[in-house]
């Protein structure tokens, strides 16, 4: 258990460089695993996921060497070998599952425990995953505590469409397709930056895909797979959370952004708040013209305000609690709708600690009139990532001493986080245990 200590209200200023994107990272250190050739990452992130994932590679026999201060990973699994009796998938993260199509690849056998899992964001199936497998000819059985999957012989070209546009679907279905004979199509694919930046990765190792960036993608299986030197790209999500911190503050950072045009619906969602988002010289920053936060009044005036989040290229719903942060510190009132997950924004009952009023709707919505005096608070975040953030969004804007328990998940996805923002003026520490 990890607590964050917040010592609210100093303007945050300067300039930062965002990591890389968990969500791009992860799966690709699983797609590595269908190749025996040697693979660099230039920029990889020292986060708790990826040393799981590295510990696995390391307990298979793989060869691994990372430098984290300096961002570089080479892994080669020539040698590796798995055996379901021996060997764990790691537990507590959901992208474990798309280790299974690297292990149904190269041995024929993989095994999904019944606990992995992810944030705590509502139900989220294993379903649309495994119905992927079994499309590409895997064969499923459930014992008490896993399912094991088996694949005789090298796996089979299908043509599928997803019941949603599911990011780490897509991703195992072109993990799956990579090296499977013949061509795969896939309807209703994901095609977030980061599913985006997966596939630029197997285009480098040489997986044949079309209609990237689309809701249709094409694999032509190829035999093998080969090796290569990979940099990531910006994290969009620290972007636009390093923007917010300085918007909420009443300051001005400014976030090292390589992809501006992944940002138009990001900077009108900012708009709604009276924050103006610019991007100049591979930089992007965000300024208050009015000098301070105001939920900008639609033209129809018989309804609220609203930021709606779904699947790209709607707002991602990873960012709905950085915004409802500045909905909490912004005169007027704002409607949030989660299109994806069901259940989760009850946390933000958890801002009423502060001196926040918010309403929840539905397990989908939830309504913030802005505005109101807020104190210092300990408040707890459930584990979610982006959630323990905006929690501590709200604290930074707030004059005095706060409490962010249990907020871990924030190393899940963001190294250094306390110590950056600390770069930008902010007084943050941890606090480990109760």
């Amino acid at each position: 258990m990890a607590n964050l200590i917040v010592h609210g209200g100093t303007p945050l200023a300067g300039r930062i460089v965002p990591s890389a994107n968990k969500n791009a990272v992860l799966p690709i250190l699983c797609a590595t695993l269908l190749t025996r050739e040697p693979v660099r990452l230039l920029g990889i992130t020292d986060i708790t996921d990826v040393r799981k994932i590295l510990d696995v590679f390391r307990q298979l026999g793989s060869r691994v060497e990372v430098d984290f201060a300096n961002g570089v990973l080479d892994v080669h699994h020539a040698d590796t070998q798995f055996d379901p009796q021996r060997h764990h998938l790691p537990q507590e993260m959901r992208s474990s599952i798309m280790l299974v199509p690297g292990l149904l690849s190269r041995f024929g056998v993989a095994k999904v425990e019944n606990d992995v899992q992810g944030c705590t964001l509502g139900v989220r199936e294993i379903d649309p995953h495994v119905e992927v497998m079994e499309r590409f000819g895997a064969r499923v059985e459930r014992t008490r505590e896993a399912l094991l999957l088996h694949a005789s012989g090298a796996l089979r070209a299908n043509d599928h469409w997803t019941d949603y546009a599911s990011v780490t679907t897509t991703e195992n279905f072109v993990l799956c397709a990579a090296l499977a004979g013949g061509t795969s199509t896939l309807n209703n694919a994901a095609s977030e930056p980061h599913v985006q930046e997966f596939c630029a990765f197997m285009r480098l190792l040489g997986a044949r895909i079309e209609g990237v960036g689309t809701s249709r993608l094409t694999v032509e299986g190829v035999q093998r797979l080969g090796g290569g030197e990979f940099r990531f790209t910006e994290d969009f999500h620290e972007a636009v959370t390093f923007l917010a911190l300085g918007a909420i503050t009443g300051g001005s950072v400014e976030v090292r952004n390589s992809a501006p045009e992944q940002f138009p619906l990001i900077d009108r969602t900012f708009a709604k708040f009276g924050v103006e988002v610019t991007h100049e010289g591979g930089w992007s920053r965000a300024r208050l013209p009015e000098g301070r936060l105001r939920v900008r009044e639609p033209f129809t005036r018989n309804i609220l305000q609203k930021v709606e989040a779904a699947p790209w290229p709607y707002l991602p719903v990873d960012l709905l609690p950085i915004f409802v942060a500045l909905g909490v510190r912004a005169e007027g009132s704002m409607m949030y709708w989660n299109k994806v997950y069901e259940g989760a924004m009850g946390w933000t009952s958890e801002l009423s600690k502060f001196g926040a009023h918010t309403v929840m709707a539905d397990p989908h919505r939830v309504i913030t009139f802005g505005g109101k005096p807020l104190a210092p608070a300990e408040v707890d975040s459930p584990y979610i990532i982006r959630v323990a953030i905006a929690l501590l969004m709200v604290a930074a804007a707030i004059p005095g001493r706060s409490v962010i328990h249990n907020a871990a998940p924030v190393r899940r996805a963001h190294p250094g986080f306390a110590e950056n923002i600390r770069r930008l003026g902010a007084h943050v520490e941890w606090v480990e245990g109760d």
